[in-house]
């Protein structure tokens, strides 16, 4: 899809001199190779510096174990004969490679079948007109189970929705994206983002501690709660603020417009017409979704029933003295994360026919598993150079040297976090990938944030936060998606019309979430079940 630059996207000057600035980054962002590449260059780049580490006899001493650490070179006969030899290991034993898989075999099937879709419409079409926004965007948080299917689902129901309660559709995909974009690291569910982050903390956190396990719920306190705060705060600037602006007063009249916007599995008909005013507007079921809806609703009922019984006091399944964290449920999460959205795709896919019989489903899964092939050569490339970092001993340089640099410094732990997350804010304009960035610095920040008395849960959720708002720049590949629907509405918008709503948007988020994140280390907060948050 081509981006057009809008003639005049803003009057403000200083607008304007933004928006050349972010352009100019999206240039640069531009010329550099494939993530794959990238990681391959990075481990070129990891060869020489280990090489000249290692003639340099540099060196240093785990505080956790007081082993001493002493830097190998890749560009040796050792190293290139582990990289040969381990090359396969390293690829199969990759921690998010088999949780990200089997997450996604159950999410697929729930999506195939249209429930995930259905869920949605009914959370956005049963609170009244005022809660709009908030409905839209916090809809959008829960959307991230589906990981980046979020986007194709929620930008066009945005608009959809919008239309439905007498609101211009333009802002509503434009809520719509910039929710799903900034908090993509916040949801009231236990999402994939968090399988993986929580994989490559553990396997980082080995480092120090080869018994240290953070399970996908280790900051689901946080994160559920982060959700709420955060569609508020998104509610407040766009209705205050954002949404007085003149080309979001009306409505366009041309309803093909919205037809050639809309797919259609969005474009079903409601059962009654949508009411203004302040009543509940709707995107109304169909009556066979509805009873799929009851069923589905008993299912999960009853599976969440049957997870607990494994939890209960006294359950073999519980982990060692009775933990629950520990418990074969919650380490193991992916399995019963994705278990459960697969008996929800077959029981509601099989009441309305989007899964007739048993034998779509593999069909489905398949499908799923098809949307992330290029994920899974990316990994191939991201485990290779996580296992020669970690050959190297480099990792262990750099966390020890930093954590002396830190504790030499006196910051304060707060103060620290916070670092990270406008470091990590800053690197995700021209690194889009979070799940690629986390997996460069975990073995770096998750060491060093346990060696000077921090929860590398904590780390994690410094990152996430820093990882999320600035997610609606033009690296993000969704934004071509963004922008192209914006251009269904109005045409000659640009990358400035976008930005010139998702950039105060996304400083606004930062500067809140951040003090969110203050208040509740500060207070002592758990992060998830069993994790504190200091």
């Amino acid at each position: 899809m081509t981006q057009t630059m809008s003639s005049d996207p803003v009057a403000d000057p200083s607008m304007k001199r933004l928006f050349r600035a972010l352009s100019a980054i999206e240039r640069a962002g531009n010329k550099l190779p494939h993530p794959f590449w990238l990681f391959w260059i990075l481990a070129a780049l990891l060869s020489v510096t280990s090489a000249v580490l290692a003639a340099a006899d540099v060196s240093v001493t785990l505080p956790s174990t007081g082993d001493s650490v002493a830097v190998k070179s890749l560009l040796s006969t050792a190293g290139a004969e582990f990289a040969v030899k381990s090359a396969l290991d390293n690829f199969a034993g990759f921690p998010p490679l088999t949780v990200v898989v089997v997450v996604l075999l159950g999410v697929s099937v729930t999506e195939k079948s249209g429930l995930l879709t259905a869920l949605l419409r009914v959370t956005i079409g049963r609170l009244p007109r005022r809660w709009l926004t908030f409905s839209i965007s916090l809809s959008a948080m829960t959307a991230h189970v589906m990981s980046d299917s979020a986007y194709i689902v929620m930008i066009p129901l945005g608009a959809l929705a919008y239309r439905s309660a007498g609101r211009s559709p333009l802002l509503g995909l434009m809520v719509a994206y910039a929710a799903t974009a900034i908090g993509f690291n916040a949801s009231p569910l236990v999402t994939p983002a968090d399988a993986v982050r929580s994989s490559l903390a553990t396997a980082a956190a080995h480092t120090v501690d080869p018994h240290y396990v953070i399970t996908p719920v280790a900051t689901y306190f946080f994160t559920a709660a982060s959700s709420v705060f955060l569609a508020a705060v998104i509610a407040l600037t766009v209705d205050l603020f954002l949404a007085k602006r003149p080309e979001f007063a009306s409505i366009p009249e041309d309803e093909a417009v919205a037809d050639s916007v809309f797919s259609a599995r969005h474009a079903e008909a409601p059962e009654e017409a949508p009411e203004h005013g302040d009543a509940p507007y709707a995107i109304a079921l169909t009556s066979a979704e509805k009873r799929a809806m009851k069923l589905s609703a008993a299912v999960l009922v009853a599976y969440v029933l049957g997870v607990t019984a494994l939890l209960w006091p006294g359950s073999p399944f519980r982990g060692e003295g009775g933990s629950i964290v520990q418990s074969v449920v919650v380490v193991n999460i992916a399995v019963f994360i994705a278990l459960l959205f697969a008996i929800l795709g077959i029981v509601y896919g099989k009441q309305v026919g989007t899964i007739p019989r048993l034998s779509s489903v593999p069909s489905a899964m398949a499908d799923g598993i098809r949307s992330i092939a290029p994920v899974i050569v990316l990994f191939f490339a991201v485990a290779q150079f996580l296992a020669y970092f970690t050959w190297t001993g480099i990792g262990s340089v750099i966390t020890v040297e930093g954590a002396d640099l830190l504790k030499s410094l006196d910051a304060p732990h707060l103060v620290i976090l916070l670092v990270i997350v406008v470091a990590i804010s800053g690197l995700n304009i021209v690194i889009s990938s979070g799940s690629a960035m986390w997996s460069i610095l975990a073995p770096v920040i998750v060491p060093l944030v346990m060696y000077i008395g921090l929860a590398p849960q904590a780390a994690m959720v410094a990152f996430a936060i820093g990882d999320s708002v600035t997610n609606t720049t033009p690296m993000n590949a969704y934004f071509v998606l963004a922008l192209g629907f914006v251009q269904q509405f109005r045409k000659g918008a640009g990358i400035g019309t976008l930005l010139s709503f998702t950039i105060p948007v996304g400083f606004t988020v930062l500067v809140s979430w951040a003090c969110f994140f203050a208040l509740w280390y500060t207070l002592g907060i758990p992060l998830g079940p069993g994790v504190p948050v200091r």
